[in-house]
């Protein structure tokens, strides 16, 4: 760091947003050499966007599409990374499993993002998996796709880790301060927190469901809605264990539902949404879960997973941030010669944070990025 005439602070990358994937931005970074500040408004990690929640799921068996496997399976690579440079544990392998009635996309696709890039997986009946995964009741006419290497990651644990390693690297990350708004200097940027003024020859605005404050032109593809996770107690916890429960994408007739076994926090987790979002302002939304809400997911627990439908352990709100076709935001803003974005990653982009801090940090330095994450290109909004 340095100071400008002016008296601001001045560094070579801003990234504003440090959760799952802006602490990866950091990390990747300083990693290169270069003297990175990240602005976050909230503690870090922290439980008011789309970072928390003890678990998120990984898995190759790509429903969204196969172009997103080689993304994952960096991805992979760089946790494993991750985890022999901070010592900690980070992902689990459970298998994954995905699951509907007859014909369903989330199958049908699992399956084909499998065959087109070589992953193995198993193709089981309802009784199957009921019998394999006895914490499972699918319905007999269901259908399901197995694939061996689907988990879990500890989500506040690898925001934990990403910005021990940036801090090991020497970068500066500064809790509980909001960037109001930036411009443009002609030799970089400057950014205007509550706190402070900063400046540096490039920004990155990985700010979740807040991206659109900052970046106006993309609030069509980060517009935040509000989302919940449930913990019941089960009835028969041996049956969810992370060693007799694998991860699971389900879709049902009138919505769809993930889930995985017990991690860190006690109960059984997993969320169910409809087909309807609830749009929200990130800074006014009601954080408290209805009567109503509960009652949804517990339907959903006592019809797919019984033995997981005891007492309501806990219930929590959190934010996703969705893009207009569902695909990542991701690349340098056009009309401005030194800020680059990663946003709309739509309830399903933690997963890839350590591949895509990775992709952000090319584009802010180079430009331009060798993983193909053209799919994601900021080019085709």
């Amino acid at each position: 760091m340095s100071r400008t005439g002016d008296g601001n602070d001045r560094y070579d990358a801003i990234v504003v947003g440090v959760g799952g994937v802006g602490s990866a931005t950091t990390y990747e970074l300083a990693r290169r050499g270069l003297d990175v500040l990240g602005i976050e408004r909230y503690d870090v990690p922290h439980a008011m966007g789309s970072s928390h929640g003890s678990t998120r799921i990984i898995r190759k068996a790509q429903q969204e599409g196969p172009e997103y496997v080689p993304l994952v399976e960096r991805a992979y690579e760089r946790w494993r990374e991750l985890e022999a440079r901070t010592e900690r544990d980070l992902l689990t392998v459970t298998g994954s499993v995905h699951a509907g009635a007859p014909g369903t996309d989330v199958v049908a696709n699992a399956r084909e993002a499998c065959e087109t890039h070589d992953i193995d997986y198993e193709d089981l009946s309802a009784g199957e998996v009921n019998e394999r995964f006895p914490g499972y009741d699918l319905p007999a006419d269901f259908e399901a796709v197995f694939q061996p290497d689907g988990g879990y990651l500890d989500c506040e644990r690898c925001v934990s880790a990403h910005v021990e390693a940036a801090h090991a690297e020497g970068a500066t990350v500064r809790a509980r301060e909001r960037a109001i708004d930036w411009s443009e200097t002609g030799e970089g940027v400057r950014v205007r927190t509550d706190k402070g003024r900063y400046e540096a020859d490039e920004l990155v605005v990985t700010a979740g469901p807040w991206t659109a404050e900052l970046l106006p032109s993309v609030a069509d593809d980060a517009v935040p809605v509000r989302a919940l996770m449930a913990w019941l107690q089960p009835t028969e916890p041996e049956l969810f264990s992370p060693d007799r429960f694998p991860v699971f994408v389900l879709r049902g007739e009138d919505g769809g539902g993930y889930g995985f076994p017990v991690h860190d926090v006690p109960g059984f987790k997993f969320g169910y949404s409809g087909d309807q979002r609830e749009v929200v302002d990130p800074d006014r939304m009601d954080r408290e879960p209805t009567a109503a809400e509960e009652e949804l997911h517990r339907r959903f627990a006592e019809e797919f997973f019984p033995a997981g439908a005891g007492p309501t352990l806990a219930l929590r709100t959190c934010l996703q941030s969705y893009s207009a076709d569902e695909d990542f935001v991701l690349g340098r803003v056009p009309g401005y010669d030194s800020v680059t974005v990663g946003t709309g990653f739509t309830g399903h982009g933690f997963k890839f944070a350590s591949a895509t801090g990775e992709v952000l940090a090319d584009f802010a330095t180079e430009g331009r990025t060798d993983l193909d994450v053209s799919a994601h290109s900021i080019d085709r909004l």
